[in-house]
């Protein structure tokens, strides 16, 4: 049960931004700089990074609205996000993605300084200083997405296709427009 009274029944982050219009007009447009505007990275990776934070972060909300919409945007499918969630330095993606996705890791894990060898091992796998910029955004700020949702106790889905529905209303028609 969430910890405070919502006019709505919505599950996770749309209940809380449902009811305080005023606050998700900017995180939506925050959500939709970092996973659908400019970047070197896709917008399947970028959600892909969304979901991985989420899932350290036990958020499952989050782990499962931004993996279905990384699955349905990455070659790979769920099969894909599955396989990033268990194992990423196992998982079918390409060097340099899972070198983003240990960046992500060190940012989600403590707020310190993501480690020189790290970084190293990603600049080695091409990423440039916009991979590292964005990467470390999308990850700082799906810890905050994540405490916003978790800390509240918001309530999970029931509908057991909601989570597939999510990943294709974002992926067409994005998260300025959401509320």
């Amino acid at each position: 049960m969430p910890h405070i009274t919502l006019a709505n029944d919505l599950p996770g982050i749309r209940g809380l931004m449902t009811d305080r219009p005023d606050t998700a007009i900017p995180l939506n447009d925050l959500a939709d700089t970092l996973l659908r505007g400019p970047s070197p990275l896709t917008r399947g990776e970028r959600e892909l990074i969304a979901a991985y934070v989420s899932e350290l972060n036990a958020t499952r909300f989050c782990a499962d609205t931004h993996g279905a919409a990384a699955a349905a945007q990455l070659e790979g499918g769920t099969a894909l996000v599955k396989a990033v969630r268990h194992d990423p330095d196992t998982a079918d993606t390409t060097p340099l993605v899972r070198a983003l996705l240990r960046v992500a890791a060190e940012v989600q894990a403590e707020a310190v300084p993501v480690t020189d060898a790290t970084i190293a091992a990603a600049r080695a796998a091409g990423a440039t200083d916009t991979h590292l910029h964005d990467t470390v955004l999308i990850a700082a700020a799906f810890c905050m997405y994540n405490r916003y949702v978790s800390g509240l106790a918001t309530a999970l889905p029931t509908a057991p296709d909601y989570y597939e529905e999510a990943g294709r209303r974002i992926t067409a028609h994005g998260y300025a427009a959401a509320v």
